[in-house]
């Protein structure tokens, strides 16, 4: 660090390991790409090794982050999803102090067995409700109505996966979507907690999705909001 400068603020990514990895996604990739994004807006980035435990520290005010980014799977085995109710005393400490929270694409089907999660997340994964068509080209439509968040950025295309039939709360600001049988589905959107800002951004899938200059500027202008509140 240089002298007379300050330290830069630090996140905290919450990668899928472990028990939070799953078949389908590539996290070691999809983490890397967010961990690179965050550190160009600015911050330092510690990658947790256990999710559980890194949730459970969030429960003291020592040594917190100033961020954290959420890029987990749904546990697959019988244990509760956060793991101990240390992890989600961590994870609603969190969240009622009003700390900013960026979220990714399957980290909305996880922590089930926290309610707050959806709460401050803004929607989650409904099983059996949700879903998404193949894995290919997507089309978004950026709401150029949403705010200054998404103000000169143009629809785009990249290849993901488009999530639909989410479950949302009221209250969420949606920044773009897609449409698929006829109806639009958000894949973008924020939400002020008051105290406390979420975004959470539904694409994603593999490190693919962040070539789009697009979903970079889009994920760069949301971590400056972020961390503007």
């Amino acid at each position: 660090m240089t002298a007379g400068r300050p330290a830069a603020p630090r996140a905290l990514l919450l990668s899928g390991t472990g028990r939070y990895a799953d078949p389908w996604h590539p996290f070691a990739e999809t983490s890397g790409a967010l961990a690179g994004l965050v550190r160009e807006a600015g911050f330092d980035v510690d990658t947790a090794d256990d999710v559980d435990a890194a949730l459970a520290g969030l429960a003291s005010d020592a040594g917190r982050p100033d961020l954290l980014v959420v890029n987990v799977g749904l546990p697959r085995d019988d244990r509760p999803s956060p793991a101990t109710p240390e992890a989600s005393a961590g994870l609603r400490h969190w969240l009622a102090d009003g700390r900013p929270l960026l979220v990714s694409h399957v980290s909305s089907t996880s922590f089930v067995d926290a309610p707050e999660w959806e709460t401050g997340l803004g929607g989650r994964w409904i099983r059996g409700t949700s879903m998404h068509p193949e894995y290919g080209p997507a089309a978004i439509r950026v709401l150029p109505e949403s705010g200054a968040l998404v103000e000169g950025i143009e629809d785009f295309e990249l290849p993901d996966e488009r999530y639909s039939y989410l479950r949302t709360v009221p209250g969420i600001t949606v920044h773009a979507a897609h449409t698929h049988e006829g109806s639009e589905h958000p894949v973008m959107w924020s939400l002020d907690r008051r105290p406390g800002r979420t975004f959470y951004d539904a694409l994603g899938h593999d490190a693919a999705s962040y070539d789009s200059p697009e979903h970079r500027e889009l994920l760069l202008r949301a971590i400056a909001w972020l961390a503007a509140g």
